[in-house]
């Protein structure tokens, strides 16, 4: 019977629709998949969606949908995305689900009767995009410490699970599986900035929204996201309450993995092993929580202007093209960067230059000079030796870094074995080997070792980009071997390859690509801009009287520029910018959302009053003025230098 193997991740909350970095993850754990898969175990990779919320509840209004209607058009999205890229899920879960939201009022029940839920209230700080609650002493910067966002005061009644009950059996658990969470940075956060200072009670219903699975005992009650959501784990594989397991659960959990963003292991190390104590449940072998997948130095966000999706990659590169950029991008304890300039250089340097220019140039020479036919003729020289010993040992390398989630790592080590197989090339020449009769022998041989090297290297690499491996061996007239048999040298015997080679990844005008790439963005930019109305200026545009020069003198002018900027909650007309002035950073609240949008002004250098006594609006601090123009008709501009000049530059 083969060994089980279960993997999941964290599952994408339907907000809106999933950028490159959350993709990332779902491509991730797919390659995982796809190993284990070649090793020879029974895997089971479960994705999905999470529904419920506050978030949820006041996106859907505002699209002026019902929520059910607004979730299942954004999974129906994400699902279509993750099919995109090739993820090859054995189940998509839903927390809209019938089975799960019975199950997860169940367990609410279960752990309320054995005294590990008690009703109470709740006093704090509560961010929305986080479904998170905060006390004044864990904000920074009187902000939500996870995503830098505003935090609302909240009073409600609630009912809290009691963590502290099992805080020494997890530490205890971590201290007696050093693996359990990965890397060693991510256990050490948790140890020391969660456990050591003590486990507060956790918040696990909500009385001021209805969007949730109800608490079936208490109907103002709706089961709060964290619940919901980590149980989705064992709902998915059929578990029950009342220990009528379907046979998956009892074949596959507990999980040998959970992969999940760095943001959200606190959830996935504290609070979902203490739920599973609680309720008797074996816990997961090991939580990965991998880096983001930055742009431009920051977190990707649609207020900061930087989002890169999944499908407009796709569209542009193809599907392994992504896979391969995002997997080889991101290290295994760090965060990975990415442009669409760095993507398209990876592409010609890795996949065009290394991969697709040997799979061609070994093709064409086969044709030419043997009219297709490869054939080991066993003409052996030295320079052959250290080529198959790259190839015969990048299994072993490749497995010892997958076993420790070092992704990047394990296609470093096969993209190796194709640049070793370019250099045997240059160090063979067999175009000086054609013109030597006498060198026939050798030159099919070269070409043997090639192609078997060839062979390997895409064998490994079919986890990560399977549609190529499948269809570069196919012009080889191969298939795909074992990944126990890359470990050998010589198994292909005779084969013929293709007369019309495909190409595999031609090299990318850079240019050409990101003048279209740019057009886009600015359609799409115009197309969400608000619509300009034709109305009467909201300012006085009388003439002032005379001022003294003193006058003037009090009022300070400065370059800002905006580092980002989002719309502000209930209202229409107002932006919060975070400006830089040289080393000083500023919140400015400005009533310019009907003539922009947060992504225009992104990067933008603007004039500012920084002297202006501060005003809360909003219930946000503004600390300036941006200086804007406005005609008769109300359109508005603003004022930027003429010539670029540093931020924090005085305007006079």
């Amino acid at each position: 019977m083969k060994e089980k193997y279960y993997i999941t991740t964290a599952i994408a909350y339907t907000s809106s629709k999933p950028h490159i970095g959350n993709t990332y993850e779902a491509i991730l754990s797919d390659s995982m998949a796809r190993f284990k898969r070649l090793e020879g175990y029974d895997v089971r990779l479960q994705t999905g969606t999470d529904e419920h919320g506050q978030k949820i509840e006041e996106k859907a209004q505002a699209a002026n949908k019902t929520p059910k209607e607004y979730v299942d058009g954004v999974a129906a999205q994400i699902k279509s995305i993750w099919d995109l890229v090739g993820v090859s899920y054995d189940k998509f879960i839903r927390t809209t689900d019938e089975y799960h939201e019975k199950q997860v009022q169940k367990i609410f029940k279960k752990l309320y009767e054995q005294g590990d839920i008690y009703k109470g209230s709740y006093e704090g700080w509560y961010c929305t995009p986080c479904e998170s609650f905060w006390t004044e002493s864990q904000l920074k910067d009187g902000k939500c410490p996870d995503c830098g966002r505003e935090v609302k005061k909240a009073h409600e009644e609630a009912y809290f699970f009691r963590m502290s009950k099992y805080a020494d059996r997890l530490m205890k658990y971590y201290e007696e599986n050093p693996d359990f969470i990965i890397p060693v940075s991510r256990k050490n956060e948790m140890v020391n900035n969660f456990l050591k200072p003590g486990l507060q009670d956790l918040c696990v219903s909500r009385s001021s929204f209805k969007w949730g699975i109800p608490v079936d005992f208490d109907d103002k009650h709706v089961v709060y996201v964290w619940l919901d959501a980590l149980t989705n784990y064992i709902t998915g594989l059929g578990y029950d309450v009342d220990g009528n397991h379907d046979a998956l659960y009892n074949e596959f959990w507990p999980a040998n993995v959970h992969v999940v963003g760095k943001d959200i292991v606190r959830f996935h190390t504290i609070y979902w092993p203490i739920f599973l104590m609680a309720l008797g449940v074996p816990l997961p072998k090991q939580v990965y929580g991998h880096g983001w997948l930055l742009q431009d130095g920051g977190k990707m966000s649609k207020s900061k202007g930087n989002v890169i999706y999944a499908d407009d990659l796709v569209e542009y590169f193809g599907k392994d093209a992504v896979r391969y950029y995002v997997l080889t991008a991101m290290p295994q304890d760090n965060d990975g960067l990415i442009s669409w300039e760095s993507v398209i250089e990876t592409i010609n340097s890795d996949l065009a230059n290394v991969l697709g220019n040997l799979v061609s140039r070994t093709i064409a020479m086969s044709n030419k000079y043997f009219d297709g036919v490869v054939e080991d003729k066993g003409a052996v020289e030295p320079v052959d030796a250290e080529l198959k010993d790259v190839a015969t040992a990048c299994y072993k390398k490749v497995q010892a870094k997958m076993d420790v989630w070092k992704v990047s790592d394990a296609m470093e080590e096969i993209l190796n074995v194709f640049r070793r197989a370019n250099k045997y090339i240059d160090e063979t020449m067999p175009w000086a080997l054609a013109k030597d009769e006498s060198k026939k022998d050798r030159l099919a041989t070269v070409l043997y070792n090639l192609t078997e090297t060839i062979s390997i290297g895409l064998a490994l690499m079919q986890p990560f980009m399977p549609d190529t491996c499948e269809k570069a061996i196919g012009m080889f007239g191969l298939t795909l071997r074992a990944l126990k048999d890359t470990e050998t040298f010589g198994l292909t015997k005779n084969t013929v390859v293709t007369k019309t080679p495909e190409i595999l990844f031609a090299r990318i005008d850079s240019a050409k690509v990101m003048e279209k790439v740019n057009q886009m963005i600015e359609e799409r930019q115009k197309a969400n801009a608000p619509k300009q109305e034709n109305k009467p200026a909201t300012h006085d545009h009388s003439e002032k009287p005379q001022i003294e020069f003193d006058d003037f003198t009090k009022i300070q002018l400065k370059v800002a520029l905006v580092t980002a900027c989002e719309k502000v909650e209930k209202s229409k007309k107002l932006l919060k910018l975070t400006v830089k002035l040289g080393e000083e950073t500023r919140t400015v609240v400005s009533g310019i959302a009907l003539a922009y949008t947060p992504e225009q002004l992104i990067g933008k250098k603007l004039v500012m009053v920084t002297n202006l006594k501060p005003a809360k609006l909003c219930g946000i601090v503004s600390e300036g003025m941006i200086i804007c123009a406005e005609n008769d008709e109300g359109k508005l501009a603003f004022l930027t230098p003429e010539k670029d000049i540093e931020d924090g530059s005085q305007v006079f």
